[in-house]
């Protein structure tokens, strides 16, 4: 079947790698452990790019971990308590003042330059759905700060929800409450992504339509250090794509082409 953005009344976005630069704020909120890593650490790569890479791997795995463990945990104690588990991890020291700081760290996390006009845009032609793994608090100082301007339709968080993504649960969530609130169907809606494991997994899984991965430089091992890598899951066939931008304002700027070809 061939892909047509105009097929759609929905894009559903994961917010945090996607539209902000989620590596980049964690890294830098992660300083005061990076800093403390001896010289022979087996997380200190030959070069930063590589430490960068060793580092939010490793938060990645421990935040996983506990999502699984404690699903109904608000995300800003869940970081908090990743932060900790981080630094035992890492072989350093963290304090319990450091810890709640990174927990509450979220809504400082810098957006993609090209993503406000770009969501202005999408905007213009469809609903705009967040499903997101953090908590209310934290994604509304996202939504006044990085992203002010940005206007949602819908805001589904795994506060609301009970869960965090990959848990279908999470999906489940998304499909019952647009049919509710707008009457857009499973059908209808365009998941917008960048992480794979997270999102376009699930997305599959449950039987959405093939979503648009933004790429943002590659997977996990290329531009990413997060998010799963597209060879490997394609090979398993966990993911079907329906388009591939780089940054959001590509897929924007697509989506203006496609609308502007049905006149």
């Amino acid at each position: 079947m061939v892909f047509d953005l105009t097929d759609y009344k929905l894009l559903s976005f994961d917010i945090y790698a996607t539209l902000i630069d989620w590596e980049t704020g964690i890294y830098d909120a992660l300083m005061p452990l990076v800093d403390q890593l001896p010289p022979h650490s087996q997380y200190r790569g030959k070069s930063p790019e590589d430490t960068r890479k060793l580092v939010l791997r490793a938060f990645s795995s421990q935040e996983r971990a506990l999502q699984s463990e404690q699903p109904k945990l608000p995300y800003n104690e869940l970081l908090t308590e990743t932060y900790k588990r981080l630094a035992q991890q890492l072989g350093v020291q963290a304090t319990d003042a450091e810890a709640q700081k990174f927990g509450a760290s979220v809504g400082t996390y810098p957006a993609f330059p090209d993503t406000v006009a770009a969501m202005k845009v999408l905007g213009s032609y469809y609903k705009l759905v967040v499903l997101s793994n953090v908590d209310n608090e934290n994604f509304s100082r996202t939504l006044s700060g990085p992203l002010n301007g940005v206007k949602f339709d819908g805001i589904y968080t795994a506060e609301n929800i009970g869960s965090y993504k990959p848990d279908l649960n999470n999906f489940r969530y998304l499909i019952e409450n647009v049919d509710k609130q707008f009457g857009v169907k499973k059908e209808e809606i365009l998941h917008t992504a960048q992480s794979l494991t997270h999102d376009h997994v699930p997305g599959k899984e449950i039987g959405l339509r093939p979503g648009v991965w933004i790429s943002r430089g590659g997977g996990e091992g290329k531009g990413s250090a997060m998010g799963g890598s597209l060879e490997v899951l394609e090979k398993e066939g966990k993911v079907d794509l329906g388009a591939v931008y780089e940054t959001l304002g590509d897929m924007a700027e697509a989506v203006e082409r496609a609308f502007a070809a049905r006149k």
